[in-house]
């Protein structure tokens, strides 16, 4: 199974920042979104990371020229048709990834290995949508992509040693630390992340202590770069609840049940950087 084009599918900042990390490894990529804007929005992210890199002595301005080169952005989804992979990375909603999934088996070429970025949703969903469940796997990077060395490469019950061990060997070629994984909700890090994120929650909620200090506790005293609510704030409260209510959907751990404080915050809108308010406040 040899890759040398690469779809992306999703307009969010993981498939730009998984775009990058294939064309800087060589790979031509077809970076596909639903609207003209959201494609110019994706080419302008990556040119403006590519920028950022010339500037810190990180890459020549040849190097960026050719990383951008190999990118093409496009609105239609026929585009993907002679890829040898495709990523998705739409929103966490199974249906729409089922959706998507059984689409993009109609459109490429039989032997192109369909991939999933999701962090928690099982993939052998996905692949049953298809035609080809054997093609099917999970390669998920994490954010950004560019800087995060770790790819969970997921293995569904259906998926071939051959699909396995391409995608392995791709997330490899791309400068990354492939760990592989079998096809359980949260896979390694969100299944262990994510009852801790939801404890601190908790903490704060039962007034252990402050949301400032319970960051500053982790960070201290754990070593952690980031505390659990600036770390929230930066997931997205309602992506980490989705998480969380995917995780509780298969292990029904009380552990995975959403804290009512998260719940309540997603509901009232405050959803962390993306809504500048989440447990912090982001708006000055």
């Amino acid at each position: 199974m040899s890759i040398t084009r690469v779809g992306i599918v999703g307009s969010g900042i993981m498939g730009s920042g998984i775009a990058e990390v294939a064309a800087a490894s060589g790979y031509e990529v077809v970076l596909r979104s639903r609207s003209q804007v959201s494609a110019n929005a994706m080419v302008a992210a990556l040119d403006k990371s590519l920028a950022k890199q010339v500037e810190k002595g990180k890459r020549t301005e040849s190097d960026a020229a050719d990383i951008a080169a190999r990118v093409h952005a496009t609105t239609h989804l026929g585009e993907l048709v002679e890829v040898d992979l495709v990523i998705e990375s739409v929103v966490e909603d199974l249906s729409v990834k089922k959706d998507l999934f059984a689409e993009l088996d109609s459109i490429c070429k039989p032997d192109t290995i369909l991939a999933t970025n999701t962090s928690t949703l099982p993939v052998v969903e996905m692949a049953m949508a298809t035609g080809r469940p054997e093609l099917v796997c999970g390669i998920h990077f994490f954010n950004p992509a560019p800087a995060m060395a770790l790819v969970e490469v997921v293995r569904p019950i259906t998926a071939s040693d051959g699909t396995v061990s391409a995608a392995l060997e791709f997330a490899g070629a791309c400068g990354k630390d492939p760990v592989e994984v079998k096809d359980q909700a949260g896979f390694i890090v969100n299944a262990l992340l994510f009852p801790y994120l939801n404890n601190s929650v908790r903490l704060l909620e039962q007034g252990v202590a402050t949301k400032e200090g319970i960051d500053a506790a982790m960070k201290g005293g754990c070593g952690f770069p980031m505390g659990p609510f600036a770390l929230l704030d930066l997931v997205g409260l309602d992506t980490s609840l989705a998480i969380l209510d995917a995780l509780y959907e298969e292990f029904r751990d009380p552990n995975y049940a959403a804290v009512p404080l998260l719940r309540r915050m997603v509901t009232s809108g405050q959803l962390g950087r993306k809504s500048q308010k989440g447990f912090y406040d982001y708006s000055r």
